[in-house]
C-alpha cells in the first residue's frame, strides 16, 4: 500500500461515516467570531423600527406620522397604504389543507402592514427609518395609531362558539379549515364493538419559539443592477429567494438572499416576515441599505408561536388490548394570520404521525383549524409529530392502567413487527423498516426499569413521589425536496460542498464532510461548505422536517459518483490507459491490476497546473448536481423518563432520562447526541414550564422571560443514550433524520412519568407546581 492510499484510508477511518467528529463551526463560534445578521453593517445603511398594534382587535381610524417625520435623523415613515400603493404581494401560506368536503380552506390576504383592522397585539402597522437606531426608536414612539377596540378571542375552542368575535369576515365562525380524515362509519363501528374505550382531553400548549438570536434583516436595492439583496437568518436561502421574489413581485433572478450564522430557528425563521417588504421599499426610495433587528419583547409578540392544539382523544381496544381504532376531534389555533405551514400541524401533520409504531387499523381525525386574535402559529421543532406521539402515548398509557394491563406489554402487543415491513398505515404512509419491540426491550434494560421499585422506595424515604414514563415514538419526516450537491475543487486545494440546506445549529459542515470523505477520500480538513448564498444554488429544499442528511447527503453521494466518472476519464489520460481500466478506491484512481495510480487530490492539482488533455476528456472535476426528491423516513425510539415530585409544593424534577433511538445510519453520533439532547430539553420545557398566556382582551401576559419560563441546564438530568439502528431502505445513506425526534420522545415520557407519580391522574402540559399541587389535592 503506497503512502497516498494509506493517508486516505486513515482519513476515512477517523473522519468517515459513523465517527464522532466535533463540529467544524465550534472553534469560530466559541471564540465569538461568528457573524450573525445583526453583526453585519453595510456602508451608508439606515435603521428601521416597526410600529406595532397595542390592541388585539380593532379598526384603524387613523395613523398620525407627521410628528415622527419631522424628528431628527428621520428619513421616512411609511404605513400599509404606502406599501399597498407600491404593489407588493401578500404573505402566503405554502401548504393549503383541504376542507372535509374537498373545498379550499380560507386564506385571507395578509399584507405586510395592517390596514383597516389590526388582529393581534404586535400586528405591524407602520415603520420608521432614520439615520441611527436611537433616532428611529424615538420617532416610532411618536407615531400615533388610533384604533377603535373590538372584542377579541384567543382560545381556539372559544373561537368556535356561536357569538365569538370574528377575526375575518370571510371566514365564518373563525374556521380556517374544517379538516377530516378517516372513515367515520367504520371507526364508529370499531368503537361500538370495543371491549374498552379510553378517553382523554389532550392539550398541546402554545409556546414561544425563543431562538437565541432574534430576527434581523438588511434589505438593499441596487438600482444599477436592478437587484435586491436580503441579509437575514433563514432555514434555506433558495426557497426564501423565491418567496421574497413573489412578495416583491419581481423576477427570481433579481433577488439574492444571504444568510450567515443563525442562532436557532426551530421552524420560526423559515419564511418571509412582514418587515422584509418594508426594508426594500425604503431602500428603493432612499438609495441605501436599511437594517432592522428585533428586540426580545418584539420577538415574543411578532414571531410565529408553536403548538396550540386542543383535542378530545379516544382509543378503542378489544378485550386482549389490541387497538381497534383511534379518534381525535378538536381544535388547532393558527392565530390571526396564516403562517407558511400554519394549518398543517394540527390537521395532516397529526394524522400522518398518530399511528406511530402501533398496528392501528382505523384512524379518524377531525380538526377545526381556527383563527384567533393571537400571534400566528407556525412550525416548531417537530411540527405536528411530537403532538401526535404525545396524544397516542397518553392514550396507550391510560388504557393500560384502566384495563389493568402492563403498559410495556400493551405496547409490545400492538407493535408493528419487522416481518410486516413494508407496512402501510391507516394514515397512508408506508414504513420501510423498524424493530420496535427489540428497541423498546433494549431501552427497558438500558434504563433499568426492573430497578425502578427500589428507586421509588428511596425517593419515598425523602418524602418525594417518583414516577416512570415511556415515550415509544415514531415520526414521519418531511419528504426531501430537490437538493443541490455541488462539488468544487478550489485553486488553494480545498474542496467545497455547495448545498441548499442550511445549518442553524445542526452542524452540517462536519456531517456533510464525513459523507464526502467516505465517498471520495478527500482529506476532511480540506472540505469547506457553502450554503448561505442563493446566487450559488440551482436547487435547495432548505433545512426543516429532519431531512437534511437524507437530502444533502444523497446529493453529495450522487455528485461524488459524477466526480469519479469524470476522474476516471482524466486519470486514464494521465496514466495512459483506457478509462474503462481505471478503478477508484479510497481516494485514488489506479489502473486495474497494477500499482500505477494517482490520488484524487493530486489529480486536481495537476488540472490546476494546466494539464493538457485529449479532446472530449473533462478538464475539471467540478460537479453541479441536483438530487431528486426521496420519500420520508421514519425515525423512532423509546424514551424512559423518571420524575420526582415534591408533594408539599408540586414541583417536578426530571431525575433520570434514558433514550434508545433508531435513526438508521448514524453519520456522526456526537452531533446526533447533541440534536437529541436539544430536542429532549425543549420537550421538557413544554411539558413542565412553557405556556403562552393571553388576557381576555388579547394582551400577551407572558411577554418576557420574567413571565415565561424556559428550561435551564439545572432542569435536565444527564442523558443516557444508545442506538438501535435499522438503516432506511428509501435513501442511499440509510439515514432516518434525528433533529426533531427528541421532542417526540420527551413530551410523552415526561408526562407519562408525572401521571404515574400522581397515581394515574391526567393533567395538561405544562405540569407547573400549581397544577401538580392541585392534582395532589384532588
Amino acid at each position: 500500500m503506497n503512502a497516498p492510499f494509506e493517508a486516505d484510508a486513515l482519513n476515512s477511518l477517523k473522519f468517515g461515516i459513523g465517527q464522532p467528529v466535533p463540529r467544524q463551526e465550534d472553534p469560530t463560534l466559541l471564540r465569538g467570531q461568528g457573524r450573525y445578521t445583526d453583526d453585519l453593517n453595510l456602508p451608508n445603511q439606515a435603521h428601521c423600527v416597526m410600529v406595532r398594534s397595542q390592541v388585539a382587535h380593532g379598526t384603524i381610524s387613523g395613523i398620525d406620522i407627521e410628528e415622527a417625520r419631522g424628528m431628527p435623523g428621520v428619513l421616512g415613515v411609511w404605513t400599509g397604504a404606502d406599501l399597498d400603493a407600491a404593489g407588493y404581494g401578500p404573505l402566503k401560506t405554502m401548504i393549503p389543507v383541504p376542507n372535509r368536503d374537498g373545498s379550499q380552506m380560507k386564506m385571507p390576504v395578509r399584507q405586510s402592514l395592517a390596514t383597516g383592522k389590526v388582529r393581534f397585539v404586535g400586528d405591524p402597522v407602520a415603520f420608521v427609518v432614520a439615520e441611527t437606531l436611537a433616532q428611529a426608536k424615538d420617532a416610532a414612539e411618536a407615531v400615533t395609531v388610533d384604533i377603535d377596540s373590538l372584542p377579541a378571542v384567543t382560545d381556539s375552542r372559544e373561537a368556535a362558539k356561536p357569538g365569538a368575535p370574528i377575526v375575518f369576515d370571510d371566514a365564518p365562525g373563525n374556521i380556517c379549515v374544517d379538516y377530516h380524515y378517516g372513515d367515520t362509519a367504520k371507526v364508529a363501528e370499531a368503537f361500538a364493538k370495543a371491549a374498552h374505550v379510553t378517553r382523554l382531553r389532550l392539550v398541546s400548549n402554545r409556546i414561544v419559539v425563543c431562538a437565541m438570536e432574534p430576527r434581523s434583516a438588511i434589505g438593499h436595492y441596487d438600482a444599477a443592477s436592478d437587484r435586491y439583496t436580503l441579509h437575514a437568518g433563514s432555514q434555506g436561502v433558495f426557497g426564501l429567494k423565491h418567496q421574497m421574489a413573489d412578495l416583491l413581485r419581481i423576477k427570481p433572478d433579481q433577488m439574492r438572499v444571504l444568510t450567515g450564522n443563525v442562532g436557532g430557528s426551530f421552524g420560526m425563521k423559515g419564511s418571509p416576515y412582514p418587515e422584509y417588504a418594508g426594508l426594500f421599499h425604503a431602500s428603493r426610495l432612499l438609495g441605501r441599505p436599511v437594517k432592522w433587528t428585533d428586540e426580545r419583547s418584539g420577538s415574543f409578540l411578532s414571531d410565529q408561536h408553536g403548538r396550540d392544539h386542543d383535542f378530545d382523544g379516544e382509543l378503542a381496544l378489544d378485550k386482549q388490548g389490541n387497538i381497534l381504532a383511534v379518534r381525535l376531534a378538536g381544535y388547532a389555533n393558527v392565530g390571526a394570520y396564516l403562517a407558511n405551514v400554519g394549518p398543517l400541524m394540527g390537521s395532516m401533520g397529526v394524522t400522518r404521525n398518530l399511528a406511530a409504531i402501533y398496528r392501528t387499523p382505523l384512524i379518524e381525525v377531525a380538526t377545526k383549524v381556527m383563527f384567533t386574535h393571537t400571534s400566528p402559529v407556525g412550525a416548531y421543532r417537530g411540527a405536528g409529530r411530537p403532538e401526535a406521539n404525545y396524544f397516542m402515548e397518553r392514550l396507550i398509557d391510560t388504557a393500560a392502567r384502566e384495563m389493568g394491563l402492563d403498559s410495556l406489554e400493551l405496547r409490545r402487543r400492538n407493535h408493528i413487527r419487522p416481518d410486516e415491513m413494508p407496512y402501510k398505515t391507516a394514515s397512508g404512509t408506508t414504513y420501510d423498516s423498524g424493530e420496535f419491540t427489540a428497541l423498546l426491550d433494549k431501552a427497558v434494560r438500558f434504563a433499568d426499569v426492573a430497578g425502578f421499585a427500589a428507586r421509588k422506595a428511596e425517593s419515598a424515604k425523602r418524602g418525594k413521589l417518583r414516577g416512570i414514563g415511556i415515550g415509544d415514538y415514531l415520526e414521519v419526516t418531511a419528504p426531501p425536496m430537490k437538493e443541490m450537491g455541488g462539488l468544487r475543487f478550489e485553486p488553494n486545494g480545498d474542496v467545497t460542498i455547495i448545498t441548499g440546506t442550511l445549518d442553524y445549529g445542526q452542524g452540517h459542515w462536519s456531517a456533510f464532510a464525513q459523507v464526502l470523505t467516505e465517498k471520495l477520500g478527500v482529506p476532511f480538513e480540506r472540505i469547506k461548505l457553502v450554503q448561505g448564498d442563493s446566487d450559488l444554488l440551482i436547487a435547495g429544499g432548505g433545512t426543516g422536517g429532519s431531512k437534511s442528511i437524507m437530502a444533502s447527503g444523497a446529493a453529495i453521494v450522487e455528485a461524488s459518483d459524477k466526480v469519479i466518472d469524470k476522474g476516471r476519464q482524466i486519470a486514464g489520460a494521465v496514466l495512459e490507459a483506457s478509462a474503462a481500466d481505471i478503478e477508484f478506491k479510497a481516494g485514488r484512481f489506479a489502473i486495474v491490476g497494477t500499482d500505477r495510480g494517482i490520488g484524487i487530490m493530486d489529480l486536481a492539482e495537476r488540472l490546476r497546473g494546466g494539464l493538457e488533455l485529449p479532446q472530449g476528456v473533462p478538464d475539471s472535476l467540478d460537479v453541479s448536481h441536483v438530487h431528486e426528491a426521496a420519500p420520508s423516513a421514519f425515525p423512532n425510539g423509546a424514551h424512559v423518563a423518571e420524575v420526582e415530585i415534591d408533594p408539599e409544593t408540586g414541583s417536578v424534577e426530571v431525575v433520570k432520562y434514558t433514550m434508545v433511538n433508531d435513526f438508521g445510519t448514524v453519520i456522526n453520533p456526537l452531533l446526533v447526541a447533541g440534536q437529541s439532547h436539544g430536542g429532549v430539553v425543549q420537550g421538557i420545557g413544554q411539558a413542565l414550564f412553557e405556556r403562552v398566556v393571553y388576557s381576555e382582551d388579547g394582551q400577551l401576559l407572558s411577554g418576557s422571560f420574567t413571565d415565561y419560563a424556559l428550561p435551564r441546564a439545572s432542569d435536565a438530568p444527564s442523558f443516557a443514550m444508545a442506538f438501535h439502528s435499522v438503516p432506511a431502505k428509501t435513501n442511499v445513506l440509510g439515514a432516518k433524520g434525528c433533529g426533531e425526534a427528541g421532542c417526540a420522545g420527551s413530551l410523552p415520557s415526561v408526562m407519562n412519568a408525572i401521571s404515574d407519580a400522581l397515581g394515574g391522574r391526567h393533567i395538561d402540559m405544562p405540569a407547573t407546581p400549581q397544577r401538580v399541587w392541585e392534582a395532589l389535592q384532588g
